[in-house]
């Protein structure tokens, strides 16, 4: 009986999306030194688990991690409102290692400004 169990176990642990386990956790960005940029969007992937963006920053092009699509309609901004070429303010933490990428709580596009947390 332990040995089905074991092999069940296995199983469900091979299944799990590799992308799952890749996922990075929220404690690598710093949260103590909230950024705000402008800037001009270079790429947008609107897609599942969250939404990501690519923009030129402080001489170097930065990673934008969003909100799951979902969330970010749910709240009013849609993937028009973000495409690439799109001038937007993001509030956000950058990763604590130095990495050229920000996590974002906050969008605002024209007059419009969405909260993503």
């Amino acid at each position: 009986m332990s040995r089905i169990i074991a092999l069940t176990a296995a199983a469900i642990g091979l299944s799990v999306p590799v992308a799952a386990l890749a996922h990075h956790g929220w404690s690598s960005y710093d949260e103590s030194k909230p950024i705000v940029v402008t800037g001009t969007l270079l790429k947008v992937s609107w897609t599942n688990p969250h939404g990501s963006a690519q923009m030129q920053w402080q001489g170097k092009q930065w990673g934008v991690v969003l909100a799951p699509v979902t969330r970010m309609d749910s709240r009013g901004l849609t993937a028009a409102m973000i495409d690439k070429g799109q001038t937007i303010t993001l509030t956000g933490y950058a990763r604590k290692d130095g990495t050229a990428e920000m996590r974002i709580e906050r969008v605002k596009v024209g007059d419009k400004t969405v909260e993503l947390r």
